[in-house]
């Protein structure tokens, strides 16, 4: 199974979402992950979208995208040639008992304790999927009581930009 990572700008109006996810359901494809928000023009979102495909062109699906009437542009971003992150925040168990066990844990990842209980440290993370997978893993033996991330985001390395300029 191959993930890829598209950046699709689109119109930012009502039910883009709605027709964007609803095209990678009729086909069958899973994402992975979803992120959306404004650019720098209010006018247009940019939509990022982690698909693990198997057998299936993912190509089929950037062309029917590319006939959405809301849809200006969509780049497939190479991990090699852009910069992913993701954001994750994680309420770990965390008492007297074990308390500088995690915040060392923390500190080697360059996380950040965001919220202090005497029962629980909340924890905000940020990075590639594979850092906050590992973190994950190291903080698992104290007891993980809630996680929650965003989609990852991505853009591209360099001066090259998918900007929203590019309307039709």
């Amino acid at each position: 199974m191959s993930v890829h990572t598209l950046s699709v700008l689109v119109e930012n109006k009502p039910g883009v979402l709605a027709r964007v996810s609803g095209l990678f359901s009729r086909r069958g494809f899973n994402i992975e992950s979803l992120a959306v928000g404004p650019t720098e023009n209010p006018e247009i979102s940019r939509m990022t979208i982690v698909v693990a495909v198997e057998d299936l062109p993912l190509e089929q699906v950037t062309k029917q995208l590319n006939k959405l009437v809301n849809v200006i542009k969509i780049v497939e971003l190479e991990p090699s040639s852009s910069v992913q992150r993701e954001l994750m925040l994680i309420k770990v168990r965390a008492d007297a008992t074990v308390r500088s066990q995690v915040l060392e844990t923390v500190q080697l990842f360059r996380a950040k304790v965001v919220d202090v209980s005497p029962e629980a440290l909340t924890i905000e993370a940020t990075g590639t999927a594979d850092k906050t997978s590992a973190l994950l893993r190291m903080l698992e033996p104290y007891g993980i009581r809630e996680i929650v991330q965003s989609g990852m985001v991505a853009i591209g390395r360099g001066a090259k930009s998918i900007t929203a300029s590019a309307i039709r």
